[in-house]
């Protein structure tokens, strides 16, 4: 599995496993945690959500171009990890939001994640690179033993992306659960239980007990006696205590990604001499280029930059539908399943397991198809994931339907018995995510090796950071599934999803032909390689 694939490959990967821990713990936590904490809307966690990590794929195009044009790559990743630890141990501060406090404690959440977004800018986009420029050193050592040596190499690049995607999503596989456990275990030593419906009411409580409908009064009053044992005296205490522990084991769950943080950056520089020095080798190439070369050089860069926009636009629609599994997703976790067993937050755990189990397999089949002649080109796998997330979206709008699931505001209005008998099994979130992560498999790391195969060696930071950038503009759009959740049937909010996904993968269809064209040539940098 791991032959013929740079040594640094793996530290790379695991340098990257703790980033990739904060960032599920934030995926699977934030929006629920600003509900919670601050008492906002669906609809306005959502936005500061979708906010937020479009600042995280943004700020990357930012560090990407801060490492190519200082050429210290490995610097900037050390950064980017001490200053998204900085931010994680400002999150990890449990102070209770009270009406007096809001005005300054929200805006302190939200410089936290600015420096979350913006150490992760520094770090995400340069690392994938340096990956990018191993497999570019691989081929290019290839490239002098002959033409059947670079052959034999140039696949290896789709599955060196895929093998790091594996080790990465470990990280992703056990975050989930760190907030669930921390807040449930800090619940259970006050004496109180988990109820994902409770601190919305709570809120509304402290907001105004007499705006509260009779059908909202009745339900703090069934949810209080089942977390507590007992309706309270003081109706008001109780739910400030209750927000108050809530949120606080989430508040130390942080503490653990700032811990990941620090683990990742001494792993980083363990093995830093492993990594490639992209500066010393892109001088000495300028000086050997002859005045043909580089016109051709530049024939061809202007090519592959047209290539790389082309996929970036059908990308961004694919984030916008993938990344619901933190916005959407998660509120139809909280309203719609039934979760009393499993907290709605621990369910992110399915789409890193089903990459860590999902990879070899497709890898498999992909080897399998390659070396039987019918190998599937980038680009088409590409279009492939998005005909499959739309499998995911055609299900859950066909089960919406049939199940009568109104708006989200609709349903938090109706009786809680009325509510629990209408809730779908934990079974339909795996169904969900099966098809979203095999989609994910066959469009993000085949989108990060697709990068590194047309990015022109001086600007590969610049270009990962476009890719990034293009998750971006879709982030930037996520928080349209919560807010259409709270007007429209559910079906129907599905229905959105499943036409963007069908669109983008008729336009990349459209497409393949042109960009198989533009991989399938042999760089400039290659053949004088070769020589």
């Amino acid at each position: 599995m791991f032959k013929g694939h740079p040594k640094g490959l793996i530290p790379a990967a695991l340098s990257n496993m703790g980033e990739r821990f904060g960032y599920y713990i934030m995926n699977a936590v934030l929006l629920l945690f600003l509900c919670s904490k601050f008492g906002l809307s669906d609809k306005t966690s959502g936005v500061i959500y979708s906010v937020f990590y479009t600042l995280i794929y943004v700020l990357s195009l930012v560090g990407g171009i801060i490492a190519d044009r200082t050429q210290n790559y490995k610097g900037t990743i050390r950064w980017g990890l001490i200053i998204m630890a900085l931010g994680y141990a400002l999150l990890s501060i449990p102070i209770l939001a009270t009406a007096s406090n809001i005005s300054w404690l929200l805006p302190f959440t939200c410089v936290a994640l600015l420096l979350i977004a913006f150490g992760n800018g520094l770090f995400k986009g340069n690392l994938q690179a340096i990956v990018g420029q191993m497999y570019d050193n691989v081929e290019e050592e290839a490239a002098k033993k002959g033409p059947e040596a670079l052959k034999a190499v140039q696949g290896k690049r789709d599955s060196g992306f895929q093998i790091f995607y594996v080790f990465i999503n470990i990280g992703g596989l056990v975050a989930p659960f760190i907030a669930p456990y921390l807040r449930e275990w800090w619940l259970g030593v006050n004496n109180l239980h988990y109820n994902a419906e409770l601190p919305a009411l709570c809120h509304q409580f402290l907001n105004g007990a007499e705006a509260m409908t009779a059908t909202a009064t009745s339900n703090l009053n069934t949810l209080v006696q089942q977390v507590s044992g007992a309706i309270p005296a003081d109706m008001g205490a109780f739910c400030t205590k209750y927000l108050d522990v809530f949120n606080t084991g989430v508040h130390y769950s942080f503490i653990a990604s700032v811990a990941a943080m620090l683990i990742s950056l001494l792993i980083f520089i363990a093995y830093q001499k492993k990594f490639p020095t992209p500066a010393k080798k892109d001088v000495q190439a300028a000086v050997d280029y002859t005045p043909e070369e580089k016109k051709a050089m530049a024939n061809e860069i202007k090519q592959r930059m047209y290539a790389l926009f082309a996929v970036l636009g059908v990308a961004v629609f694919f984030w916008f539908s993938f990344h619901q599994n933190g916005q959407s997703l998660s509120v139809f976790a909280r309203d719609y399943v039934k979760t009393d067993a499993v907290a709605p937050e621990i369910w992110q755990a399915i789409n890193p397991f089903f990459v860590i189990v999902l990879t070899p397999i497709i890898m498999f089949i992909f080897s399998y198809l390659s070396k039987k002649g019918k190998e599937i080109s980038t680009p088409r796998k590409i279009a492939y994931g998005m005909f499959i997330a739309s499998l995911a979206y055609i299900f859950l709008a066909i089960y919406s339907y049939t199940a009568g699931y109104p708006s989200t505001d609709e349903f938090k209005a109706m009786d809680v018995t009325l509510k629990e008998g209408m809730k779908v099994g934990w079974w339909s979130l795996f169904v969900v995510y099966f098809f979203l992560t095999v989609a994910e498999l066959f469009i993000s790391p085949m989108g990060l090796s697709f990068v590194s195969k047309v990015a022109p060696k001086h600007l590969q930071g610049l270009c990962q950071g476009l890719w990034l950038g293009a998750t971006a503009l879709g982030n930037l759009m996520i928080w349209l599934g919560p807010a259409m959740m709270e007007k429209w049937p559910l079906w129907l909010c599905w229905t959105v999803f499943i036409v963007v996904c069908l669109i983008s993968m008729g336009v990349m269809l459209g497409m393949v032909k042109w960009l198989e064209r533009v991989t399938s040539d042999k760089p400039v940098e290659t053949e004088k390689a070769a020589e």
